[in-house]
């Protein structure tokens, strides 16, 4: 049996699913103690900032999943009740494809996910706590995963401020790595921006903070150069891309300002992007002609246009994780007859063996040989068809029409021609 729990960004906020997050470094131990404690081989554990997630294959409770979780993380069963979710078999593959495919994200079609779903599989894998039953559940969970990506836009279209900035950013500017950002302010939105164009290869980046600081804790970590605000005016013109995100009351950029750094640049384009409320950036400086100049409600009416269009490709995703779940437990199915064919070809093996050694045992008393064989025959059918018989004797006496009709198709007997015959 498979099972999901979890607690996630629908179900928790955030004070709960801190409580109960894995640190990278203690994932390891934490399998080993799960495994231990629930008497199972096979768990992963998936811990993200939106969700921890426990997956584990075998004979177990639900309750008995949950209480390790309370346990491990010092805190009451009764107190993480009201904010899990527990699936079994389909539904619980359903939702890990779901998860794996951007489906169930805070952000709609996010494609960190993905990874963080390969990153969970392959510690449960180095730890030793991955079967058959996980793994080949994990390959179906990927599988679906990649064809979600490949086969819908689902993560074509930024949804989030921080991203749609980058994108239009790279629509104006199409090669961002002979370019220079200078971002303004050092809070999360920055701090995303900042990542975003580092991972998009930015030829230089510039945070400029009110403490100078904040600004060099996100600088040192990306390669950046930090200024103070007081600076901006005289670095101004360095900047091919400006992106803006500060608590300030008052514009931080004038009109005047930007002119004197054009003229500096030679004219050379600007894009600014001010996601700030109040405006960092005054309006007057959209009216250079040099300037490309966001605001967030520009943003935003980009952002809404693509959520829809995300949703619209949901509906496709939807669809093919349906396949991929109809795929799953019809295999499962198929996995779960191979252990009853394996016993049931092992029975008919010991039955022959032991047949074979009578018949050697009657031709080397004398026995003529036609005789001996016959006897093996008629001694291996016996054997072979004494325990179905007597089943179906009984389950006729008992008025199981079904058992009859199950057992016809299975041993290939069409009674209809036995009879014209």
């Amino acid at each position: 049996m498979l099972i999901a729990l979890g607690i996630n960004h629908n179900t928790a906020p955030v004070d709960i699913r801190e409580r109960v997050a894995f640190a990278p470094g203690n994932i390891a131990g934490a399998l080993k103690s799960m495994c231990d404690s629930l008497a199972i081989e096979e768990a992963a554990i998936l811990s993200t900032c939106n969700r921890t997630e426990l997956y584990a294959w075998g004979e177990l409770l639900d309750a008995d999943v949950l209480q390790w979780l309370g346990d491990y993380h010092q805190l009451s069963r009764e107190s993480l009740e009201p904010y899990h979710y527990v699936l079994q078999d389909g539904e619980a593959i359903e939702h890990m494809m779901r998860v794996a495919a951007g489906l169930d994200s805070l952000v709609l079609g996010e494609p960190q996910i993905l990874g963080q779903m390969k990153s969970a599989y392959a510690d449960a894998t180095e730890a030793g706590v991955v079967g058959r039953g996980l793994h080949y559940g994990f390959q179906q969970i990927f599988n679906i995963a990649k064809r979600v990506r490949s086969e819908t836009e689902i993560g074509a279209n930024p949804v989030s401020v921080a991203f749609a900035a980058v994108s239009l950013a790279q629509q104006i500017f199409s090669d961002l790595k002979e370019d220079t950002a200078l971002l303004v302010g050092a809070g999360e939105t920055i701090e995303l921006v900042a990542r975003h164009l580092h991972n998009n290869g930015i030829k230089k980046l510039i945070v400029a903070n009110r403490t100078l600081e904040r600004a060099k804790g996100l600088a040192e970590e990306l390669g950046a150069e930090a200024i103070l605000l007081a600076d901006i005016p005289e670095q101004l013109h360095r900047a091919d891309i400006v992106i803006s995100s500060t608590a300030s009351q008052l514009p931080l950029l004038g009109k005047g300002a930007v002119e004197t750094a054009l003229k500096k640049r030679r004219h050379k384009p600007m894009f600014m992007v001010d996601i700030a409320v109040p405006r960092d950036i005054e309006a007057q400086v959209d009216e250079l002609d040099d300037v490309y100049l966001y605001t967030v409600d520009d943003l935003r009416a980009v952002i809404d246009e693509n959520r829809k269009s995300r949703e619209d490709e949901a509906k496709k995703a939807e669809l093919i994780v349906a396949e991929g779940v109809a795929q799953y437990q019809a295999e499962m199915r198929a996995l779960q007859a191979v252990s009853t064919i394996k016993a049931y070809r092992q029975q008919a093996e010991q039955l022959r063996d032991k047949e074979l050694e009578k018949a050697l045992r009657a031709l080397e008393s004398g026995t003529d040989a036609a005789q001996a064989m016959t006897q093996l025959a008629r001694s291996l059918t016996n054997k072979l068809i004494h325990s179905p018989t007597t089943k179906l004797k009984q389950a006729s006496a008992d008025g199981r029409a079904e058992v009859i009709d199950i057992s016809q198709e299975l041993l290939g007997i069409d009674i209809s021609k036995e009879s014209s015959k």
